[in-house]
């Protein structure tokens, strides 16, 4: 395992130091296709070389850290929350694009409301079941089309692709959209993820490229 997480990234950085698939271009988030991407019709599989096997038992997620009511949810208990459908696209920083992906599950703003952050929280760290980490602004988590997803296209979401309960964050490269997630954490400060302190951008905007630090 360490030597397969090993070599993925000095892969990666090492396209981060050649500045692969950058076109430097930008545009506006109306048109549709990021640049440098490429529209698939499957959903590639990538990961860390390890892809946790979280059967229902073993499920947990923890939503904690600069809020008023932390909470410990069984994977019953987040089913339990109130449920929405979404549709959206997703842009992975390996330049693939997929349009309208149907999802299932619960909204960052009911968890939010769950959990009530305080104020000084302004960040938000994914923690998942392979020791993977990556962050956000408290105000991307809190966007509209934010969810902690369980289905896709009808069906439960397989363990390859993070099952069975992953992030989605549209508007930002996948690698932000953490699988097996086991911990949400609001904070009043940053704390730069795995890949954004390997050579990945903190930011993750697929329509200004920010797919590398700069």
């Amino acid at each position: 395992m360490s030597g397969i997480k090993t070599k993925l990234i000095e892969a990666k950085q090492a396209w981060a130091k050649a500045g692969r698939l950058l076109t430097g271009k930008t545009a506006d988030p109306s048109v549709r296709l990021p640049p440098g991407q490429r529209l698939v019709k499957d959903w590639p599989v990538l990961d860390l070389g390890c892809q946790p096997d979280i059967t229902e038992a073993k499920f947990f997620l923890d939503i904690n850290g600069a809020v008023e009511k932390p909470v410990h949810l069984k994977l019953a208990d987040v089913i339990a929350l109130p449920q929405e459908a979404s549709v959206s696209d997703m842009h992975c920083v390996t330049a693939w694009s997929r349009y309208d992906n149907n999802w299932q599950g619960i909204s960052s703003k009911t968890l939010i409301d769950l959990v009530r952050p305080l104020p000084a929280a302004r960040h938000v760290i994914f923690h998942a079941h392979d020791g993977y980490t990556t962050n956000v602004l408290m105000e991307q988590f809190a966007d509209d089309d934010v969810f902690l997803v369980h289905s896709w296209e009808g069906r439960p979401i397989e363990r390859v692709h993070g099952g069975p309960i992953r992030v989605l964050i549209p508007k930002l490269y996948l690698w932000k959209s953490a699988k097996w997630v086991n911990r949400i954490e609001f904070t009043t400060s940053d704390r730069p993820g795995f890949w954004e302190r390997n050579g990945y951008n903190n930011n993750a905007d697929p329509w200004l490229e920010e797919r590398y630090d700069e």
